[in-house]
């Protein structure tokens, strides 16, 4: 007994002096190793006569356990003085200037969705959002797609639930939809967000950015859609002529319906926008199907009006020269550190979109 009185009384001593966390460690292995000595003690209680036993085991978990929370004690005091010293040398005076950052890039898809924003909110429209997951009605048959239309089919169409209702939309028309059921016309609206398509290659992704344009109201016409038109793409790409022809095409909610090249040439390399030789299809667009207005209760024989949609990504990939759509979504930090915008500049008319 007076053995383990002794071990107790040692460590006790060791154990409150000044001690290093290795210096606790070694402690431990010494007192509750494989060969330590509180481990050898219990070792040895069948070695003790019978009558002793009992009091000799009970004594000795006591000081196992005594021992055991004194060093536990230690480490916890060692730890926290260890973290109150790295706080205090941390500790940052929020008064003084900033020493040192690291200043982040806005991605070049939000950087176009605000240079998109800035030039349609010149001529009078308004940005509205809507949900990424639609309902059938408004995705397709509120916009005059019937059902046996290509667009429905599961290779193209992300489907939530098995009866075909509940998507993940594939345009942002829908927004159009919920606008025009809220309210009451004119509308002149856009609405940029994402998109979903199942679709994936070096310049398709099965998630993409598409804005919307509607404009409704009295006495609208295509020349008022291809103003509107002429007006974006020389604001966006920032040039002063821009060559452009509208292709006939079909939309099931659009009626005349077309397609828009711009024209373009190459330069040393590179792909200038405005004049040139040579086409680029850059956006469809159309009066809208007087069944569309139907559906959200406007008056097709009052009113008139245009939609437009474009890729946000095609955009962005052309005026800043990415050839690779896959890049936008890679979270690589050199490629945004590179492609990427200064947070401070925010694009405006008067001082310049991509400055």
């Amino acid at each position: 007994m007076s053995d383990i009185k002794n071990i107790k009384n040692d460590y006790s001593t060791k154990l409150n002096k000044n001690l290093s966390l290795e210096e606790i460690n070694q402690i431990k292995t010494e007192l509750f190793g494989k060969n330590g000595l509180i481990s050898s003690q219990f070792k040895n209680i069948g070695s003790i006569p019978e009558i002793d036993r009992k009091k000799f085991a009970s004594d000795l978990n006591q000081i196992k356990n005594e021992l055991q929370n004194s060093i536990a004690n230690k480490i916890n005091e060692i730890e926290s003085k260890k973290i109150n010293e790295k706080l205090e040398k941390e500790k940052i005076d929020v008064t003084l200037p900033e020493r040192s950052f690291v200043r982040g890039k806005i991605h070049p898809v939000s950087q176009t969705i605000d240079e998109i924003s800035s030039i349609f909110s010149e001529i009078g429209f308004s940005v509205e959002e809507g949900p990424d997951i639609e309902n059938e009605y408004n995705n397709f048959t509120a916009l005059n797609t019937p059902d046996n239309h290509p667009a429905r089919d599961m290779h193209d169409t992300f489907y939530l639930d098995e009866n075909k209702e509940i998507l993940l939309r594939t345009h942002t028309s829908p927004v159009q939809i919920r606008t025009m059921l809220k309210d009451k016309p004119p509308f002149k609206i856009i609405a940029p967000g994402r998109t979903y398509r199942s679709d994936s290659d070096q310049t398709h992704a099965p998630m993409f950015h598409q804005v919307e344009g509607l404009h409704i109201d009295k006495d609208i016409n295509m020349g008022h859609l291809k103003g509107c038109l002429n007006y974006f793409i020389k604001e966006f790409f920032e040039v002063e002529k821009i060559k452009m022809r509208f292709r006939p095409s079909h939309f099931p909610f659009t009626e005349p319906s077309a397609e828009v090249d711009i024209g373009y040439e190459i330069k040393d390399g590179k792909l200038v926008i405005g004049e040139g030789d040579q086409w680029l299809e850059i956006l469809g667009c159309g009066m809208v199907h007087p069944n569309v207005l139907k559906n959200v209760k406007v008056d097709p024989s009052k009113y008139q009006g245009y939609a437009f949609g474009i890729g946000i990504d095609r955009l962005a990939m052309l005026k800043y020269g990415i050839n690779d759509l896959r890049a936008f979504f890679d979270c690589d930090y050199r490629w945004l550190n590179h492609f990427g915008f200064d947070p401070l500049d925010v694009p405006t008319n008067y001082r310049g979109l991509s400055r």
